[in-house]
């Protein structure tokens, strides 16, 4: 384990515990955080952070068991999608860990980080949700859709493994700053 790992893993860690305090908001930052290690790796000079994507998936548990606590606490069906969500992640974490294929993350997407931040984000846009079969199956499945898209960018297509965060950014300036100017 280098420095750069014991530097990344605190402040993801770090970026974890306002979820506890604001569910919404603090799912936000543990996302934003989540990310940020692209950038962390790329601009620190540390030792580098061997075997990433492994780091990543155990480094991600703790905001995800933050992200469950949470969810502990809401009562009937956001609460017991949200667990069977977890434990549906979870068991993608294990077989990913024992197969090391990052391809097997698309079979179990983190389905359980966009069905926390929608729940979360309830009381603020719409606190008269009613979870019905139909809602949850729209949602659900805008979220699943989503969520397959993320996963095969990142795990199978692998668009981002080329570039780094900051080139990535740039890319995304550039891009924007050619439609304003």
């Amino acid at each position: 384990m280098t420095l750069e790992h014991i530097v990344v893993g605190l402040v993801r860690i770090a970026g974890s515990l306002p979820v506890l305090r604001w569910a919404f908001v603090g799912g936000i930052i543990a996302v934003l955080v989540d990310f940020s290690d692209l950038f962390m790796m790329n601009l620190l000079d540390l030792g580098g952070l061997k075997n990433y994507q492994v780091f990543d998936k155990w480094v991600d548990q703790v905001y995800m068991l933050t992200f469950l606590l949470v969810a502990l606490r809401w009562d009937g069906p956001a609460r017991t999608i949200a667990i069977w969500l977890y434990l549906y992640r979870l068991l993608g974490f294990v077989v990913f860990e024992v197969a090391d294929a990052r391809s097997l993350l698309l079979l179990f997407p983190n389905v359980f980080e966009f069905w926390f931040l929608f729940v979360a984000s309830l009381p603020h846009w719409r606190p008269g949700f009613a979870y019905t079969r139909r809602n949850v199956a729209v949602v659900g499945g805008v979220l699943l859709v989503l969520k397959m898209f993320q996963e095969y960018v990142l795990h199978y297509g692998r668009w981002l493994d080329d570039f780094t965060a900051v080139e990535a950014v740039e890319a995304a300036w550039g891009w924007v700053t050619g439609l304003l100017g």
